[in-house]
């Protein structure tokens, strides 16, 4: 590994957050294509699979991420008190703001089909989404953040599952929701 691949992987470990491409290079005062070369000695580094970290790209950034063998151990090492996990209603607005944001409040409430103060609120709070602006109605506007992207792991919205694609029946229904109500729990916990 040469010395920028180093700078780079100490610049990653120090980020709580992804780091961006062109933010590594401001850093270290090299080309985007250094650093992009970098980032792919990194990559071979730990591919090699004697680490217990991995190299990530989430959240439009690269960050470093303890290899999933060592998930189970890591949680019990670092157990805190536990988020509760989010209820359908948080769950199906959260979904909703990720596929058509910006959204508003009232946009979601018709969508649902009940009102959604409360789980947007909560959603809020939670740092899952954000505001974003007002309509042209002047209701406020949410769009989901970047500890959305990296807690379901995506590198972008532009990778979350088509949902044309997919006509579950209505136990596949309940198990999805039970998985997805599972995986954002545990990711919430890390």
């Amino acid at each position: 590994m040469n010395e920028l691949a180093r700078i780079v992987e100490a610049l990653l470990f120090l980020s709580p957050e992804p780091v961006s491409v062109e933010r590594l290079a401001d850093a270290a005062e090299v080309s985007e294509g250094e650093v992009v070369e970098a980032l792919a000695r990194l990559r071979e580094h730990y591919a090699e699979g004697y680490r217990g970290v991995v190299l990530r790209e989430v959240a439009g950034g690269f960050t470093l991420a303890t290899d999933p063998v060592a998930e189970r151990a890591a949680r019990r090492l670092l157990a805190r008190p536990r988020t509760p996990p989010l209820t359908q209603a948080q769950a199906e607005c959260l979904a909703i703001v990720a596929y058509l944001q910006p959204v508003s409040r009232p946009e979601l409430a018709r969508i649902r089909g009940v009102a959604s103060e409360s789980a947007v609120g909560t959603l809020v709070e939670r740092g899952l989404v954000e505001e974003s602006g007002r309509s042209r109605f002047g209701a406020t506007l949410y769009r989901t953040t970047e500890l959305f992207e990296k807690l379901f792991g995506l590198a972008g919205l532009d990778v979350l599952p088509d949902p044309a694609k997919f006509d579950p029946t209505p136990e596949e229904q309940g198990e999805l929701r039970e998985r997805l109500l599972k995986a954002g729990e545990q990711r919430a916990q890390v």
